[in-house]
């Protein structure tokens, strides 16, 4: 994870080692890079997004929402967790051209919270009904 802290100068707002695993909070104008980055990069690998998820933070008043990206390297074998915190309203830009997998994650995640993917190719509600 340093290596992404040293390809993108300013794009991790924070990075945290727990129990095997790195999570990098990145700046959300700075995700699809650091996305790309980590599946790109020969020492990352990350060609698999196994799920995009979001938690809701009502007490944070400025990003009350982190929405999270859990990535697996298969030819490393390898995970990392990324994080964008957004405010309410505020969108985030899709990672389904990195990962076609997010897709419907992404999905799932603005019918549930209500986070807008900018770019993506089908952002329409799947669980909820529309009114």
């Amino acid at each position: 994870m340093e290596a992404l802290q040293a390809a993108l100068p300013g794009a991790v707002v924070q990075l945290s080692y727990w129990v095997g695993d790195w999570t990098a909070i990145v700046a959300p104008g700075r995700l699809v890079e650091a996305a790309r980055h980590l599946r790109d990069a020969d020492g990352a690998a990350f060609d698999y997004c196994s799920d995009v998820t979001a938690v809701d933070w009502p007490a944070r008043a400025e990003a009350r929402f982190d929405v999270v990206y859990c990535l697996y390297s298969t030819r490393l074998r390898h995970r990392v967790r990324l994080k964008v915190r957004v405010a309410d309203g505020e969108p985030v830009a899709s990672v389904t051209g990195l990962w076609a997998a997010a897709n419907w994650l992404e999905r799932e995640a603005y019918d549930l919270f209500g986070i807008r993917f900018t770019g993506h190719p089908d952002l329409r509600r799947i669980l909820m009904p529309e009114e």
